[in-house]
């Protein structure tokens, strides 16, 4: 086993690997081993056909790829591993050679982590950030309190206003024609949630319940069902059944019973001191983001393009994963909104960009100011996990490995990099 490197332009490196050719050789009898139980060959029991006779008859190129994902599968992570690259992308995987008798080669080309030089980090003057609550603030905690404490009333003397929600059948027409995916039974759909596109939602204002109605639109240009985009469309819609949320009065009666408060006042004034630490965290993290985008904008780098790539591709794996909690699969939430799996990496490309920038300047921070992670620091973390996790602490020590210990001790020292850029920025009128 042997493997060489070739750096490229913009922190790319091409890595060749070559893997003996007696491994190559034991990788194709293991492919052998689990493929010979499904051919059949005349004059043989299922599962005994020598692996000679089958090379002579098809070639040894039918045990060629799973040898060959075999060998990349294990050399690759074991020869990085050894080495002192670090690699921030998944490898593009290119094989070279693969014949029996001779070494198996193959390259990857990966994204190396870039160097990182930094302007000036310490002393940062950023906007003052203010932390008072204002009205308009309460005003709309106290709507929000409202609504979490709303009911929904059946509506029968009216038609649908905004805010309803109203009960439909709908099937969608485009010259006449039924398509495929524009018909729904017993939907709910809150006038005014733009869920649904063009003017649809607006169409039913008024409209009252057992009432049917007609209602044109216009596909987007950029819709996702390339046969739909731009068409006019026309939706027979039956409204079924209108609801409208009801608010409690913001009363003392409604204080006793939402808080252990007796009056509305009271009550108020606990908000407050809630939103005023609520409104205080935000201007910390606000402060943090804009001290780390001063810092990015003094330092240099240069990003591979895959490290931006693997990032996107890991914030959406996040996304489909918070949707998941809300019984939710990203394929539902794309079709919903419209879009096709490129078209969301590509809105996330900005985000994934900023991440990694900030990670890189907030090491290099901690780099160059020599921060340390304590002892203390750590097991307070182990603490917080198997808080988290629910799980006992010495446990968590036993299977938390090296690597995981080692991308810990970063974290907490970017985040004390964070705290220090943070502290010593200053704040201007």
């Amino acid at each position: 086993m042997s493997y060489t490197v070739e750096k490229l332009e913009k922190n790319m490196a091409k890595i060749t690997i070559e893997v003996a050719k007696e491994d190559f050789e034991k990788a194709m009898t293991e492919a052998y081993k689990k493929q010979k139980g499904k051919i059949s060959v005349p004059g043989f029991r299922k599962g005994k056909v020598p692996m000679a006779y089958l090379e002579k008859i098809y070639g040894p190129a039918m045990f060629y790829e799973d040898a060959a994902n075999a060998c990349i599968q294990e050399a690759y992570p074991r020869e990085i591993g050894a080495s002192d690259l670090e690699i921030v992308s998944r490898p593009e995987i290119d094989v070279v050679q693969v014949e029996k008798g001779k070494p198996f080669i193959f390259t990857a080309e990966v994204a190396l982590k870039p160097e990182v030089t930094l302007g000036d980090y310490m002393g940062i003057e950023i906007e003052k950030i203010p932390v008072e609550v204002t009205e308009q603030d309460m005003e709309e905690e106290l709507k929000r309190i409202q609504m979490q404490n709303s009911r929904s009333v059946t509506v029968e003397d009216r038609g649908a206003e905004l805010e309803d929600e109203v009960t439909i059948d709908f099937e969608g027409f485009i010259d006449g024609k039924a398509f495929e995916g524009g018909k729904g039974s017993d939907y709910p759909l809150k006038l005014g949630s733009h869920s649904f596109i063009d003017t649809f939602e607006d169409q039913l204002v008024g409209k009252k319940t057992g009432e049917e109605v007609e209602v044109a639109v216009t596909f987007p240009e950029d819709y996702q069902a390339a046969d739909l985009a731009g068409k006019p469309a026309v939706f027979k819609v039956t409204v079924k059944g209108i609801k409208a949320t009801e608010l409690p009065e913001l009363d003392d009666e409604f204080a006793s019973e939402a808080s252990e408060f007796e009056t509305m006042e009271e009550y108020k004034e606990d908000i407050r001191k809630t939103l005023q630490v609520k409104k205080e965290g935000e201007a910390k993290r606000e402060k943090e983001s804009k001290v780390v985008e001063k810092i990015i904008e003094n330092a240099s780098m240069e990003i591979p393009e895959p490290m931006i790539t693997t990032m996107q591709e890991q914030m959406v794996d996040e996304f489909a994963q918070r949707l998941s909690y809300q019984g939710l699969q990203l394929e539902q939430y794309l079709q919903f909104t419209g879009m096709d799996l490129d078209s969301f990496k590509e809105q996330c490309k900005p985000e994934a960009l900023k991440r990694i920038q900030s990670r890189l300047v907030l090491e290099a921070v901690a780099d160059a100011e020599q921060i340390e992670v304590t002892e203390e620091e750590m097991e307070k973390e182990l603490e917080q996990m198997a808080s988290t996790y629910q799980m006992d602490l010495e446990r968590l020590k036993e299977v938390v490995g090296e690597n995981e210990s080692a991308s810990m001790k970063r974290d907490i020292a970017v985040q004390k990099a964070v705290d220090l850029v943070a502290a010593a920025a200053k704040e201007v009128d």
